[in-house]
Parts: C-alpha cells; sequence; structure tokens
C-alpha cells in the first residue's frame, strides 16, 4: 500500500509554473470525472505554497463543474490578506478556460485560549474490523472486470467501517456511519500541510454516502446523480494522517434534490481534529423506478 501512498503524494505535489499559478495531475484510474478530494487537497497545497506563516484552520469550497481527468489542472492563488495573525487565500481550479473549484482558505499560527470538545463516540477499535477489501470481496464478484479492478486497487487511503451493508444491495438504515481512516503508508512528519492536505482529501470518500443510507440508494444506481456541491472544514488540532482517525459522519437532512453531511475526526485518543461539512447532489433522474 505505500505505494499508493506515495502516489497520493505525487499527486498533491503540484508544479509551480508562474508566481501564485500551480499545474496539478490526476493519476490514472477509471474515473469519469476527477475526484473531488483530490481536487480540495491540490487547491490547498496551491494555497498553503504562498503562506509563510501559520497552518490552515479552516477552508470553504465550492465544485463548480466536473473535472476532466485526462487533463492537467492549473490553480490560480489570489493573495486576499496577509494580517498580523490570519493569512487569507483563494484558489479557483481552472480547465478548459472555465473555473471548476473555487476554494478560500485561511491559515493562523498556533495560539493559545480556551479549549472543549464534544466527546469521540465509543466503537470497536479499527484492529477488530474487516478490512475494506475483506468486505467488499465478495460485494464486487458480478461487477463488470473494470470495475472489480477499480474496486480492488491498493488504495492510498485505508478505511475500516464500523456499520456495515453491501453498498451495491441496499438496505434502509439511519443517517449516520463512522469509520476509521488512515493513509495506508507512511508519510513525512513535515510538513503539516500535507497530513491536512491528505484529510481534505479522504475527507470526501464516504461523506455524501451517509445522505443516502436512509433510502437505501446504492453506490452505483443509474436512477440517482450524485455530486459533492460544497465542502468546508476547520483544522482544531494536530494529528498525523497516517495514523487511525475516527471519521464520525451524520445526515442531519435531505431536501430540494440536496443532501447535507456531516462529519467529525478523533485521534485515537479521543481528541477532536477536523470538522467538515459538506452539501451534495442527490438527484433522482428521468425514469427512476
Amino acid at each position: 500500500m505505500q505505494a499508493a501512498v506515495d502516489a497520493l503524494v505525487s499527486t498533491l505535489d503540484l508544479e509551480a509554473l508562474e508566481l501564485n499559478v500551480f499545474r496539478g495531475r490526476s493519476p490514472k484510474e477509471f474515473r469519469q470525472r476527477v475526484f473531488g478530494g483530490q481536487v480540495a487537497g491540490q487547491a490547498l497545497v496551491a494555497a498553503g505554497r504562498t503562506v509563510e506563516h501559520g497552518s490552515v484552520h479552516s477552508l470553504h469550497a465550492y465544485f463548480l463543474r466536473p473535472g476532466d481527468p485526462d487533463l492537467p489542472i492549473l490553480y490560480e492563488v489570489d493573495r486576499i490578506r496577509d494580517g498580523k495573525t490570519f493569512t487569507t487565500r483563494r484558489v479557483v481550479a481552472i480547465q478548459h478556460g472555465r473555473a471548476i473549484f473555487h476554494l478560500s482558505a485561511s491559515f493562523q499560527p498556533e495560539e493559545s485560549g480556551p479549549q472543549h470538545q464534544i466527546p469521540m463516540p465509543e466503537v470497536a477499535p479499527p484492529e477488530s474490523l474487516p478490512t475494506f477489501e475483506e468486505r467488499m470481496g465478495p460485494a464486487v464478484d458480478d461487477l463488470a472486470p473494470e470495475v472489480r479492478r477499480w474496486l480492488t486497487r491498493d488504495r492510498p487511503i485505508e478505511t475500516r467501517a464500523i456499520e456495515w451493508a453491501n453498498p451495491f444491495k441496499p438496505v434502509p438504515r439511519p443517517p449516520r456511519q463512522h469509520v476509521w481512516i488512515r493513509a495506508s503508508g507512511a508519510l513525512p512528519a513535515e510538513p503539516l500541510l500535507l497530513h491536512q492536505c491528505v484529510v481534505a482529501y479522504a475527507s470526501d470518500l464516504t461523506l455524501l454516502d451517509t445522505a443516502t443510507l436512509p433510502h437505501a440508494i446504492a453506490w452505483n444506481d443509474p436512477h440517482y446523480m450524485m455530486a459533492s456541491l460544497d465542502h468546508a472544514m476547520w483544522f482544531h488540532r494536530p494529528f498525523r494522517a497516517d495514523e487511525w482517525l475516527l471519521y464520525a459522519q451524520e445526515s442531519p437532512s435531505a431536501s430540494g434534490a440536496r443532501g447535507l453531511c456531516m462529519g467529525r475526526l478523533f485521534r485515537r485518543d479521543g481528541t477532536l481534529v477536523v470538522s467538515v461539512v459538506q452539501e451534495g447532489l442527490v438527484r433522482p433522474l428521468a425514469g427512476r423506478q
């Protein structure tokens, strides 16, 4: 799995073309559009490359158009503000001459102040749970060979779900789920931004699925169009992305062909390190049975 993690780190390592302009590429995968977490992670890298002090404490992003995985993505950074404490950057990702993604991020040096947090849910430890490959094995037997190869490929993010159901034969269940996640290989200790970018990538893997759980919508249901619309993250405390993090996710509402999803990431010691909110498109298509 280390090779998959190294490939992810390489994907996040943007090419500098000019002052405030960077180019990113997509891995060769079985995808019709660029994975949203990849664009978010690359845009955060672009923003961070222009910041001299502090680490990211929040980001707010909109997915504007599907990304083309066969073309490079251009990232243009606008240095909105360089304050005494807070630094703000705006990043626009461009393909075919049009914006496909927009991100605003704020950076802050470490400061002291009041602290509190909600407790981590009590769940089974990751070592006691089957791996993604062990759970998905029987579920992919009837899929087309190219889809089966894509689903069973080496992945840069290891996931172990607490609650599990066959994603191709779902049954209605409450709109919440808990998943242990971590990079599936070692990451360098520094920079901290790399770990934040890897978690930004991983945060988009399962979150929108939470809104589909009460409606038993399969991962590949042809009667629905699903896509991330916006994504916000708040980074509360330090963490390593190659150590287990519990991703507690819930969907408080779905309406207007949109699902709202919220997530919290905890270190194994119970420390809350990241909060995530996303709204996604869950649109029934004409001819739905």
